[in-house]
């Protein structure tokens, strides 16, 4: 492997324009392709395999043309306070309103509420729910203007008015801002960390290079692979997280090499062979984690993840090819400033912050250990106490319509109103049996029993389809669609299914919003074991190739699992228990993401082994070339540590970015990202690493002989490269002396 990636790093330097070219031309190409390329058409979100799901695709399938994803808005009239809605003014301007809303190319349906009977028994609420015969991805700016318009014009006749709804999503997601504080941040870290601009605007620059390949590729084959509009969002965030820390890599162990006084095109290929070595194996782990996503069975999760690691091997490209080729065009640039003025390249200080620091855990291992697991382990605590859901209006701020819409329903019709349940009831057997009376009386018996469940407030009569063999009906809960015992309510529905599908001869399903998002955090918690032993154990297996230890890979994996329950625990203590939550512009708490867990198990876990992967192999070449276990972790942190550091806050300063956003979801998952890295690199991989190191000694590098000989070898550490280098350095090539002009 060393010695491969040794010769690319070489003919990347000598070829150096041909790999600009090449590289080039890949961008326009696929820049071209994502320009000309149709949008991607909006699937929807599917959970395959889950009661929900399953109803969705009766409903499609027994009412055509009424699809189950079509965009909807709530539109919430209020009276000022001390009037009611019906007086005779406040109805005529409902009815103008709806009438406005229903005056739309797109729109299916507006009703009346005083026709559909949608006003609350004081009078003071009434709604009027909009149907569109689109998904919300697919309204145009027309419709969306159109509708805000009626709001406005029915706020002016003194009512309040608000709105939610899918029909009021704008599309926003993580993005613009976000990205641009994160590279702010991460130019400052490199800045510091290189004390050149050149070397901190290289990483930057190649990495950007990288998200504009993978992300116009997604674009390209969004149509026809199906890839959503949210797919290309984790490829971007990961993207330009790993893209950066990978070039920074490189770059890092090409200054090392010149301070040894290698020529700018050995120090470069010497760079590609050891730190590009290591940038392969973190890459690949990182590949893994997000690759086995598909072991949670949800369609747009594959796919995010699938496009994701894409873009992780983009940038594991890049590293490998156009940071060298830059480094041929620049080779001087990238060094300190005081060593271009003086014409040679100092080797770095034999004593730093990063031996520093290793003298001080290998002086007190058990302390520092201690210390670490405790505190992890009381941070992941909380954890126990998980909630999951699917945040909804509810969570978003005050000073959205949105949320203002979903309080003035639960004040004015009940907490339960937000979140109804529907259920699909499937009488096809009885009707073919018996005709459409006994059909209608299973419906009846169904409706009337669910109705007098406890917990529910209210059931409405029955839709049924043309053919007259399925029927729809909405049930009401007399709690808030994230409370605990709305999911008890679902339960009990369920549990009583059996009696009454063997009583009425007709079955059903129950689903709805709030059903979903049930069923989908029942699933990702039972995928979530799963998930873990399968990209845990391939990592373990890449792990032991990597450092040839039985110890160290189990050790990585087991701090890895530290720092995401930990991480887990921070996020139930800011956004479920609401502990600082104003600090971070979170408004309501309630339960967690439903795929916060996999998202932080899956990126998380790829991110972790990049840091154990790249601190790890300096320890692992010292102890290969014959320093003691004590003497290699201090070799490990003098050459690592703060390149490990300044990798580790660019990755927080990428996700912490998000955490500015208005979307609370975005927040938590930014929040959730950073935390992790926060406590993986420098809990885990700074702290505890060490001292299980410096406990273990030489144990910590014992592998069976038997093991050893069925594990195939890749150098990653570059033994033979090393010795080679160490050998009196050819004659300088015309290359090489021009570059060193340069």
């Amino acid at each position: 492997m060393a010695e491969f990636l040794y010769r690319v790093g070489r003919l990347a330097f000598r070829r150096r324009w041909y790999v600009a070219l090449v590289w080039a031309a890949v961008l326009a190409a696929v820049g071209l392709g994502a320009l000309k390329a149709p949008g991607a058409a909006d699937e929807g979100f599917s959970m395959p395999g889950i009661e929900s799901q399953k109803a969705f695709d009766l409903m499609d399938e027994r009412f055509p043309g009424a699809t189950a994803d079509g965009a909807t808005a709530r539109v919430v009239f209020v009276a000022p306070k001390g009037e009611k809605v019906t007086a005779a003014d406040h109805r005529k301007a409902v009815e103008s309103a709806v009438a406005d809303l229903a005056d739309g190319s797109q729109v299916a349906s507006a009703v009346d509420p005083f026709q559909a009977k949608a006003v609350s028994k004081d009078g003071t609420t009434a709604y009027a729910t909009v149907t569109y015969k689109v998904a919300s991805n697919d309204l145009t700016d027309a419709s969306k203007s159109q509708l805000v318009k009626a709001l406005d014009q029915a706020r002016d006749t003194g009512l309040t008015v608000e709105a939610g709804g899918t029909a009021m999503d704008d599309g926003a997601g993580a993005g613009g801002s976000a990205e641009v504080i994160g590279i702010a941040i991460a130019a400052v870290v490199l800045l510091v960390t290189f004390g050149s601009l050149a070397a901190a605007g290289l990483p930057l620059l190649t990495a950007i290079l990288g998200v504009g390949v993978s992300m116009a590729t997604i674009l390209t084959l969004a149509h026809p692979l199906g890839l959503s509009t949210t797919t290309g969002t984790l490829a971007m965030m990961l993207g330009l997280a790993v893209g950066i820390d990978y070039a920074l890599f490189v770059v890092s162990r090409y200054r090392e090499e010149r301070a040894k006084g290698r020529e700018p095109g050995e120090a470069t290929a010497l760079a590609v062979g050891t730190a590009g070595s290591a940038v392969v194996f973190a890459g690949l782990t990182v590949v893994i984690a997000l690759a086995g996503l598909t072991v949670v069975g949800i369609p747009m999760l594959t796919k995010m993840g699938l496009a994701a690691a894409g873009a992780v091997v983009v940038g594991v490209l890049i590293a490998l090819t156009l940071v060298p080729a830059f480094l041929g065009f620049w080779p001087n640039a990238v060094l300190r400033r005081k060593d271009r003025k003086r014409g040679r390249v100092e080797e770095e200080a034999k004593d730093n912050g990063g031996t520093r620091w290793a003298r001080f855990v290998l002086r007190r291992p058990l302390p520092v250990l201690i210390l670490g697991v405790v505190g992890l382990g009381a941070l992941a605590v909380p954890m126990t106490s998980l909630q999951l859901g699917m945040p909804g209006d509810e969570a978003k701020s005050t000073s959205t319509t949105e949320r203002r819409a979903y309080d003035a329903l639960a004040e004015g019709f009940g907490p339960g109103f937000n979140g109804p349940l529907t259920v699909v009831v499937d009488a096809k057997g009885d009707t073919d049996a018996k005709g459409d009376a006994d059909a209608k009386a299973a419906v009846s018996t169904i409706s009337r029993k669910i109705g007098a469940t406890e917990g529910v407030v209210s059931v409405s009569p029955a839709r049924f389809n043309k053919a007259g063999d399925t029927a729809v009906f909405s049930v009401v809960p007399s709690t808030a669609p994230t409370s605990e015992r709305t999911k008890d309510l679902v339960t009990t529905i369920r549990d009583a299914r059996p009696a009454l599908e063997s009583g009425t001869g007709a079955t059903f399903e129950v689903t709805g919003s709030t059903a979903m998002n049930i069923d989908i955090a029942a699933k990702v918690q039972s995928a979530l074991v799963p998930y873990l032993i399968v990209v845990v154990g391939l990592a373990i297996v890449l792990l032991l190739v990597v450092f040839r230890s039985l110890l160290v890979p189990l050790k990585a994996a087991l701090g890895f699992l530290l720092s995401v329950l930990a991480s887990l625990g921070a996020v139930v203590l800011v956004f479920q228990e609401g502990h600082g939550a104003s600090l971070l512009g979170v408004e309501t708490t309630g339960p967690i993401m439903s795929l916060m867990p996999i998202f932080l198990v899956g990126i998380v876990f790829g991110l972790a082994m990049d840091y154990e992967v790249f601190l790890v192999s300096r320890m692992r070449e010292a102890y290969v070339h014959g320093e003691t276990p004590a003497q290699a972790v201090t070799s490990g942190f003098r050459h690592s540590a703060r390149v490990v550091v300044a990798a580790a806050l660019i990755m927080i300063a990428v996700f912490a970015g998000f955490i500015g956003e208005s979307d609370s979801m975005i927040k938590m998952i930014g929040f959730g990202l950073a935390s992790a890295v926060l406590l993986d690199a420098f809990v885990v991989r700074m702290a505890i690493v060490p001292a299980v190191l410096a406990l273990l000694g030489d144990k910590a590098w014992w592998l069976p002989a038997w093991l050893d000989r069925i594990l195939p070898r890749v150098d990653v550490e570059g033994e033979a490269l090393t010795r080679a280098a160490d050998t009196p350095d050819p004659a300088p090539t015309p290359a090489d002396q021009e570059a060193v002009r340069v």
